[in-house]
């Protein structure tokens, strides 16, 4: 499952945030470095994609979840670094809402879909990653493709799903339709009706058990 958007933010700003290093005292370059590795475990312990942006579009970290989803897309050959247009435009509506909203805490939040099958929620918010420093951007790409698969799944665990309403479900949770599934899975839409019937029942008796 992934984690909800308050949770990601609050585990973030839990992190001791990232000073500048010293090069007077051994001591603070550690305690730096050591932050620095905590910031970044934590990320990369994140179901969603985690992206730390400067507001001039320098990308100073990001997970591996968003990286393979910034590569789907990415077209083919750009640098390893490349923010996505359709991320960055959103980005840019935070960084427009400064000079519009001075003072105030403001989030975006957007849901995206490319031509390329790309189902994206992207939330971003500014983030401060250092005292006295400039505020970086903080971008959370949950894929929505991914996000149904995994309740899908834990939905047939749950309610002890055949393996054959596992996968009807699973693409029911898709938002494909009957006609859909049925060919997907070459069985007729009278069989998908009769699995779903049961996937229902078989809630219904939890629910009330």
């Amino acid at each position: 499952m992934c984690l909800s958007y308050e949770e990601i933010n609050h585990n973030i700003a839990s992190i001791p945030a990232m000073g500048s290093k010293s090069h007077n005292s051994k001591s603070q370059q550690f305690q730096h470095e050591s932050k620095v590795d905590l910031l970044q475990s934590a990320i990369e312990s994140f179901v969603d994609g985690i992206l730390i942006l400067t507001p001039e579009r320098e990308l100073l970290h990001a997970n591996v979840c968003a990286r393979r989803i910034c590569r789907q897309l990415l077209p083919s050959g750009s640098s390893a670094n490349a923010i996505p247009e359709e991320i960055w435009r959103i980005c840019q509506s935070l960084i427009d809402s400064r000079t519009i909203f001075p003072g105030e805490k403001i989030f975006i939040e957007f849901e995206l879909e490319t031509d390329r099958g790309v189902k994206l929620r992207v939330r971003t918010r500014w983030f401060p990653l250092a005292t006295g420093e400039q505020d970086c951007l903080l971008v959370i790409l949950e894929d929505r493709n991914q996000t149904s698969q995994s309740m899908a799944l834990f939905d047939a665990h749950k309610y002890g799903l055949t393996d054959r309403e596992a996968e009807v479900w699973l693409l029911r949770r898709a938002n494909l339709s009957y006609k859909e599934i049925a060919d997907q899975l070459y069985i007729t839409i009278n069989t998908v009706k009769k699995h779903l019937k049961n996937i229902y029942a078989k809630q219904h008796e939890m629910l009330w058990s």
